[in-house]
């Protein structure tokens, strides 16, 4: 297993453009890191049925580190509802962990269908820049909880934090945009245990898998997309007060339409 060599320099590549978008857009790297890495590991010969799976173990990895800096930042400005993370958390895990189940055994096509349909919807959330009027209450315990799961399995199956539904839902519940978005924030932690969890477990001693993988994550390429995200998300958020943002997305809604399209070919 080498840490470094060309394809570990694609990787420090990618982490620098997911890390810098998510800080400019206001969204996680984990669909674009999918999809890049499922070129990727084709081309490196991966065994085909293995590499959606690695790649969405491994994008879910590199949402613990993320995760952990964005937390700590909306906590320390009063944004997170920690009532509702305490409520929704046991229904999230519980998603996470069936999502990963899902993954592991879906056949590759369907995997790969559903992941290409979830950029479709982002892009034209982004593009159309739609967002739920607030139009009810939040639920109850029960009721928090049994969303948490459906969010769970969402995010597992395509690798994110799952901030592109739980903000929206919480918006819609009359719960305060700042307080939607951190609390998102600190959701995306116990997604990205339990589904990192996840795809470990059911990943584990696949005879099949490269030399450097442990269970469905493929640890050279997270060591590098870590690093190099880190590195770039600071700026992607201080140029997004400079920068037209809504424009930006725009550009952004095309390249995931396009990377949908090559999702659809991998079929």
């Amino acid at each position: 297993m080498q840490y470094f060599d060309l394809w570990c320099l694609g990787y420090a590549l990618l982490g620098l453009v997911s890390g810098f978008l998510a800080g400019l857009l206001g969204i996680g790297g984990g669909v674009i890191i999918v999809a890049v890495l499922t070129s990727a590991f084709d081309a490196q010969g991966f065994v085909h049925a293995q590499v959606l799976p690695l790649a969405l173990g491994t994008s879910m990895a590199t949402i613990i580190f993320t995760s952990i800096s964005s937390l700590r930042t909306h906590h320390a400005h009063g944004a997170v509802r920690w009532d509702l993370v305490r409520d929704i958390s046991p229904g999230v895990v519980l998603g996470a962990l069936f999502g990963t189940m899902i993954a592991a055994h879906a056949p590759t096509r369907a995997l790969t269908l559903f992941f290409g349909c979830f950029l479709l919807l982002i892009a034209l959330q982004m593009s159309l820049n739609l967002k739920p009027q607030a139009s009810r209450e939040l639920p109850g315990t029960v009721g928090r909880a049994s969303v948490g799961v459906g969010i769970g399995v969402v995010s597992a199956l395509v690798a994110i934090g799952g901030g592109s539904l739980t903000v929206p839902w919480l918006s819609w519940c009359n719960v305060r945009v700042q307080h939607a978005i951190g609390t998102s924030a600190a959701m995306g932690l116990p997604i990205a245990l339990a589904g990192t969890a996840g795809y470990l477990w059911n990943g584990w001693q696949h005879a099949d898998l490269p030399a450097g993988s442990v269970g469905y994550v493929y640890l050279p390429a997270l060591l590098w997309l870590f690093i190099a995200s880190m590195l770039t998300a600071p700026f992607g958020a201080r140029a997004a007060h400079r920068l037209p943002v809504a424009t930006l997305k725009r550009v952004f809604a095309v390249l995931l339409i396009l990377l949908a399209c090559k999702m659809f070919l991998r079929t």
